[in-house]
């Protein structure tokens, strides 16, 4: 992501160049890098998000949220088949998913409270600790696609209980909504399994407001999701070889 690649280029650059300072024989360059830095945050801060727009529906996502201005996308191939990667979808567990639980106590900034996506306790599937805690199930079409979602800015005064039914009528303005889901595809004797995840903001306020935190995090996110792909990859492979 482009904005996220500024920002955090703007902040190594930002530090160096403070580095730089230090020392008096480098000092003009140093404020040439600190200026080039402060340069590279602001252009990630204010850059505008893009809409984009579903061309042809082809998932449960594509329906539910047609339309989005954040989104991450990964995918993986493993060896077996629709079936047992969609079981290991539902099964796999937070303690199964390399560095999970460290980049999401550093995403929660070691904040203790109860369980959640980003605070999993015991040995609960994660989707299901998810659906629990501020998810809703959106779609289970087995073995070929899971989606879940949330609701991440609501309007002052708002009240109400997150339903399915907030993801299929018009929201006003002051709203963000997330959607995440897990497609698979038969591919010969395997499967190809990916993970989307897409924000769509209602307004232009809440775009910018939503925008500086998806910037922040999206490297770690980016890279849980691709740990969550590995972790379903070994354990639907794992369960084909018994």
């Amino acid at each position: 992501m482009l904005a996220s690649t500024l920002l955090y280029s703007g902040l190594v650059l930002t530090f160096a160049a403070l580095l730089m300072l230090l020392r008096k024989r480098a000092r003009r360059r140093g404020l040439a890098l600190l200026v080039i830095g402060a340069a590279c945050v602001a252009i990630a801060w204010t850059l505008p998000a893009r809409k984009q727009r579903v061309q042809r529906v082809a998932s449960h996502l594509d329906e539910l949220v047609p339309a989005w201005q954040f989104d991450e996308k990964h995918e993986m191939r493993v060896a077996a088949p629709p079936e047992r990667v969609f079981d290991a979808i539902r099964e796999v567990r937070a303690d199964e998913i390399l560095l999970f639980r460290t980049l999401t106590w550093i995403r929660r900034a070691g904040r203790k409270g109860p369980e959640s996506l980003l605070n999993p306790g015991g040995r609960k599937p994660l989707l299901e600790v998810a659906t629990s805690s501020g998810f809703v199930s959106l779609a289970d079409d087995p073995p070929r696609e899971i989606v879940i979602g949330t609701v991440l800015i609501v309007p002052p005064g708002t009240r109400g209980k997150l339903t399915p039914e907030v993801f299929h009528r018009q929201l006003p303005p002051g709203f963000a909504i997330a959607a995440m889901n897990f497609l698979v595809r038969p591919d010969g004797d395997g499967s190809i399994v990916s993970t989307e995840t897409r924000v769509y903001a209602t307004d232009e306020v809440s775009g910018r407001r939503f925008a500086k935190y998806w910037r922040v995090i999206y490297p770690g996110s980016a890279l849980i999701r691709r740990m969550w792909l590995r972790a379903i990859a070994k354990r639907a492979e794992i369960s084909r070889s018994r």
